[in-house]
């Protein structure tokens, strides 16, 4: 009898877990490639979805969370103060790695949407998503560093918090567009979408996004990497033969 209430009380508990798992994300993106081009000035994407569940929705709402990650990069922030009169450099921080773009959309304000647990779990916000910073001993503020290169990069576009901005239907069909700036680092991106209730995360789905450089862009780009001594030499004898060129002009001209 002991066994049978101990099992029932356990069926009880994992009843809503369970049917949270139920509720899988169906997800579309308006295009799967981004192309870099000599006039690629940024892009946007739409991304759209649905909530697949087997019955009807739970009394308590979902919240969507979307996030898009650019490849990660090693960064150094510096700080500059003035010394007799002259501003240099005095501390430096760095920060092993940090999306080089990152997104995040949601369709409720994000502290509503998700707890401070799960947040360290899953590194949704803009400062979790900001991992392993190095220091010198002498830097005691290094969070000031990380909020300002959070500061610098939303001024730039490529840090993004887009609170309210997820539309949310029905509970089932959701949407949001992410703007891409045109400095944009090559490589795959991670679009991901979190579902959350009360706070915590009850789905996620992931998918990618390949941004890469087409025709004479992706030409030079490889070229620069994989044979940097061809790419060199290339340079060099434009230069040259642009500076002969400039000067046979100005002597035509001074003939005339």
């Amino acid at each position: 009898m002991t066994r049978l209430l101990v099992l029932l009380l356990s069926l009880v508990l994992l009843a809503p877990a369970a049917r949270a798992q139920d509720e899988e994300v169906v997800l579309g993106l308006s295009q799967n490639r981004v192309s870099i081009t000599t006039d690629f000035n940024g892009s946007e994407i739409l991304i759209f979805g649905a909530i697949k569940r087997p019955g009807p929705p739970p009394e308590i709402p979902l919240e969507v969370i979307v996030t898009v990650r650019g490849p990660n990069e090693p960064v150094n922030v510096l700080r500059k103060d003035r010394v007799a009169g002259i501003w240099i450099n005095t501390d430096k921080v760095e920060i092993r790695s940090t999306p080089s773009f990152y997104a995040v959309a949601t369709s409720a304000p994000l502290e509503d949407s998700l707890t401070a647990t799960e947040d360290l779990r899953h590194r949704i916000s803009i400062p979790s998503a900001i991992r392993t910073v190095i220091s010198d001993d002498t830097v005691m503020d290094e969070d000031s560093f990380v909020n300002a290169l959070i500061r610098i990069r939303e001024k730039a576009g490529t840090f993004q918090l887009l609170e309210n901005s997820v539309r949310f239907d029905e509970q089932t069909l959701f949407s949001t567009s992410i703007a891409l700036p045109s400095n944009l680092t090559v490589g795959v991106y991670r679009v991901e979408v979190f579902l959350t209730r009360q706070g915590q995360v009850v789905s996620d789905f992931s998918t990618g996004l390949r941004v890469g450089k087409v025709g004479l862009e992706q030409w030079l780009y490889t070229l620069a990497h994989d044979r940097a001594w061809i790419y060199a030499i290339l340079a060099i004898l434009i230069a040259v033969v642009s500076g002969w060129i400039a000067s046979e002009a100005f002597r035509l001209l001074r003939r005339q």
